[in-house]
């Protein structure tokens, strides 16, 4: 019993302490955006400084909450629009049988292989032709065709989705879209919500994309905003920092209110039975 209440003990300091170790860098962050710019190349700072009114301003001066409602619409626009074409090709895949439905399967994963970079000019140049370019738009568009999006909803939806419940419901009269509105949603919800913080995460963090297709600033997304932080002469560090904090807030909360669904979605399917 001992050695039971030794060995539990044991596992919850080394899960402490992990978890310190963890957060370590985001403590950091934080307390080096209430330093004075030029003292953060003395050393790290351990202790929070005074400086963090001056660069609040420095911050919010530069039209951040203008740039941080664009990073809100692009990310929660993505997020609508990957779930919804994501579910849809998934639910097609996995659970209806037609011609060249393998062909599209092996598309899908193929398109997994190609780097991004590989067809941004060309993406680029069907933005510009659009007439779309230089704005929100394509930073958004891009989530209509995600590969990662519908092989997960496709792995998902075949695993947690049984074929006999769905005849069921073709047997007792249910339309087709009503047997995924009422039967296949609700059941999906971990999933969703899965893709949905995975979504918004990458589409928040998204540097390069936003980099290359946005000029004007009154369009910038948080990424490029902080990268562009400062004066001409100057890159003021503790700003980016404090920016970089303010911009974790979404994140942190949107894991904090979805952990225990994010887990129930990566999980589902690898248990049978």
């Amino acid at each position: 019993m001992n050695a039971a209440k030794t060995t539990k003990s044991l596992m919850w300091i080394c899960l402490v302490a992990i978890s310190l170790l963890s957060l370590f860098p985001f403590y950091i962050m934080i307390v080096m955006g209430t330093h004075y710019n030029e003292d953060l190349f003395k050393g790290i700072p351990i202790l929070p400084g005074n400086y963090f009114a001056d660069n609040l301003k420095t911050v919010m001066s530069a039209d951040f909450m203008g740039v941080y409602l664009n990073s809100l619409i692009v990310s929660v626009v993505s997020v609508v629009l990957a779930t919804l074409t994501s579910t849809l090709i998934g639910y097609a895949l996995a659970k209806f049988e037609f011609r060249g439905r393998k062909a599209l399967q092996t598309f899908v994963i193929l398109t997994m292989m190609v780097p991004t970079q590989v067809g941004l000019i060309g993406y680029i140049i069907e933005m510009r032709n659009l007439g779309v370019g230089n704005t929100l738009w394509p930073v958004i568009l891009v989530w209509a065709a995600f590969p990662f999006g519908a092989f997960f909803m496709v792995q998902f939806i075949r695993d947690s989705i049984p074929n006999d419940l769905l005849e069921c419901a073709r047997i007792d009269g249910c339309s087709e879209p009503g047997i995924f509105a009422r039967i296949v949603l609700p059941i999906m919800k971990p999933g969703l919500a899965t893709l949905a913080t995975l979504v918004f995460l990458w589409s928040w963090n998204n540097y390069l994309l936003p980099l290359v297709t946005i000029n004007k600033s009154e369009w910038y997304t948080l990424p490029i905003f902080i990268s562009n932080l400062g004066i001409v002469h100057r890159t003021d560090y503790a700003a980016r920092m404090l920016a970089l904090s303010l911009t974790t807030v979404p994140v942190l909360i949107l894991f904090i209110l979805g952990s225990k669904t994010f887990m129930k979605g990566l999980t589902a399917g690898a248990v049978k039975g």
